[in-house]
């Protein structure tokens, strides 16, 4: 595909003269001068735009183990780039600051001008192996992604998705090629919890951690704990089993809430609380399964589910100590087991 001014591609004129967008599960419906729920995508004379192609709100070189990705080129550095917008409105989101700047400036967007060369450039003049599209949800910013995706494999550059997991199916075919890692949040198994709290579905998540995986993408899931929310043992066992319907080898990072946003009357989640869903995750016979915003080496570490060895060793703040001791593109050094991932 050849990028032509900022004309949004996977749209789809109606009958009735209004377009359809079919790049996230919201399929916005839209007429002229009307924007998608993310806050980005708008008709313009008839034509679906994308209003932040090559207008990053956030570059940054990080651990790929922030992202949080432990089974991907591990000790390694991602540059990081996010835009404003997202096709969801989390009353909890982390980065409220840019995901729903559109929406509550009167649909104005911001950011420094950084074409897909450039941020290629800048990857590898940082020593990074991979781009990690991030901050924000990066389907709403999804032909940048494409055409940054597409220089930085050219270049021997990976390519990661920080996503709510609301990619259709189209979208997803058409990234493929070019995406080598996602990190998909189940932000709850709860439709009432996606419905009030995200304005979104979670059936269209799940559809998209299984797409994904069958297309052979690198999946890591995220669910961010909210004590009173989402830490029901009934949901966190529906999650772990869901995942190990699909392959017991997809690791689970299992993060602790801070109070942000909208959603300050809830506290930070406790400890004991993370450790509750580890148990049920490792009851449900999930391999790989990960405590994050808590310093725990134990639960931050890799260990061979054959021998229980340890074989990357995470310490400190993420990504600052990392050891991985796995040979030959993943094998345990100890009995030869290979852990699955993508380690070269």
């Amino acid at each position: 595909m050849v990028k032509l001014d900022n004309n949004a591609w996977l749209s789809k004129k109606l009958s009735n003269g209004k377009v359809l967008c079919e790049v996230c599960s919201q399929s916005c419906v839209l007429g002229d001068g009307e924007y998608g729920k993310c806050g980005v995508r708008c008709v313009v004379d008839g034509e679906l735009k994308l209003l932040v192609y090559s207008l990053a709100a956030a570059l940054n070189v990080d651990p790929v183990e922030k992202k949080p990705m432990f089974h991907f080129l591990p000790n390694s550095k991602a540059f990081s780039i996010g835009t404003v917008g997202c096709n969801f409105s989390c009353t909890f989101c982390q980065n409220h600051e840019i995901s729903q700047y559109p929406k509550e400036h009167n649909h104005n967007v911001t950011g420094r001008k950084v074409s897909p060369k450039q941020i290629v450039e800048l990857a590898l003049e940082y020593g990074c192996k991979s781009i990690a599209y991030t901050y924000n949800e990066p389907v709403v910013f999804f032909e940048y992604t494409y055409d940054t995706a597409k220089i930085a494999r050219e270049n021997g550059l990976k390519n990661i998705y920080v996503t709510s997991g609301y990619e259709t199916h189209k979208a997803i075919d058409v990234i493929a090629p070019y995406l080598d890692g996602m990190n998909i949040d189940i932000k709850s198994f709860s439709n009432d919890f996606y419905k009030n709290i995200c304005g979104a579905r979670l059936d269209p998540v799940l559809e998209t951690v299984l797409y994904a995986y069958k297309k052979g993408i690198w999946i890591e899931i995220t669910t961010l704990i909210i004590e009173g929310k989402n830490d029901s043992d009934d949901e966190l066992r529906a999650i772990a089993k869901f995942l190990a319907s699909i392959d017991t080898s997809i690791p689970w990072h299992l993060s602790a809430f801070h109070p942000m946003y909208k959603m300050l009357d809830v506290g930070r989640t406790k400890t004991s609380t993370l450790k509750r869903a580890y148990d049920i995750a490792k009851e449900e016979g999930l391999k790989y399964v990960y405590m994050g915003n808590v310093d725990l080496e134990d639960y931050e570490s890799t260990y061979c589910p054959s021998c229980k060895e340890k074989v990357i060793q995470r310490s400190g703040y993420i990504g600052s100590n990392v050891s991985n001791s796995l040979k030959d593109g993943g094998l345990c050094p100890s009995c030869g087991y290979l852990l699955k991932g993508i380690w070269i």
